[in-house]
């Protein structure tokens, strides 16, 4: 019984020995992360698959950097321009790790140091890009172009410690108070050039179509005017020729002359208190008086 009792303590203690040996053999890798496994306190290799890794007990350990993307945000800052004017800016910068052994040789993987240097880097290519152009060229420029500008020069400065700047983008670029009022002004009095300018040009090209409207209906108008003159010669034209065929002997033109001779009397008796003095050879005597 006695034997028996240890043979079971002994399964137990190897048991145990056994799955903290398996603990201290295993080791793993999440979503996200590096993993360097140091021996001795040097660097032996780097793991960033997910999933169990292996490693030498108690020889070996294990340090775990993240591998996220970091969002840090930058204190206000002066900067000057190329043509010597005072702005403020006020940053924030994306930025993660992708050096890890770099990152620890240098910084140790402390968080806090790579915040500042990162933020350092940050401002000098700010400073950097900011000073390199005008006030204006900045306004112009901002957003993506100087979003870029600025990402580009700090990773230049920030690869050597296993760092890397993913965006540094300015969220607020401002003018000091004491210079905000001169500067609206001025940028007020631009745009209102700038519409007198637009306003200008449209109305001189209403002009321009007034004219053009005009000079094509004077041109429509005449030629009207000339169909019209065309169209009445023609017309008196056909008349004469329809009188012609239409009294051409003599008999169909002393008709014509007494039909003319009525139209004559009736025009002259419409207002009822005409008085007319006749020859007795005209047509209206011989008219009223049967010919006689």
């Amino acid at each position: 019984m006695k034997n028996n009792k240890n043979r079971r303590l002994l399964i137990v203690v190897a048991a145990v020995i056994a799955l903290l040996l398996i603990r201290a053999c295993m080791f793993s890798v999440h979503q996200m992360e590096y993993v360097a496994v140091r021996q001795f306190g040097k660097i032996v290799r780097i793991e960033n698959a997910p999933g169990l890794k292996l490693k030498l007990p108690f020889i070996q350990d294990i340090q775990r950097i993240s591998a996220a993307t970091i969002l840090y945000d930058i204190p206000v800052s002066d900067v000057i321009t190329k043509d010597k004017k005072s702005m403020i800016a006020d940053n924030y910068v994306l930025w993660r790790v992708t050096d890890p052994q770099k990152y620890i040789q240098t910084l140790n993987a402390v968080k806090a140091r790579a915040d500042e240097r990162v933020e350092a880097a940050v401002y000098n290519a700010t400073k950097n890009v900011i000073s390199s152009m005008t006030q204006d060229e900045i306004i112009d420029a901002r957003g993506e172009q100087l979003t870029e500008r600025i990402t580009r020069e700090a990773n230049t400065d920030i690869g050597a410690y296993g760092l890397e700047v993913i965006q540094s983008e300015i969220k607020a670029l401002d003018l000091p108070n004491d210079n905000k009022e001169a500067v609206y002004e001025r940028m007020i009095s631009e745009r209102q050039n700038i519409a007198a300018s637009y306003k200008a040009e449209g109305e001189a090209e209403a002009q321009k179509i007034r004219n053009d409207t005009d000079r094509q209906v004077v041109i429509m108008k005449a030629n009207a005017d000339k169909e019209a003159q065309v169209l009445e010669a023609e017309g008196e034209a056909e008349y004469m020729r329809i009188l012609q065929a239409a009294y051409n002997s003599p008999e169909k033109a002393e008709f014509y002359n007494y039909l003319r001779s009525l139209d004559a009397l009736s025009n002259s008796l419409s207002s009822g208190s005409n008085t007319i003095i006749l020859d007795h050879d005209s047509e209206i005597v011989k008219i009223l008086y049967g010919g006689q």
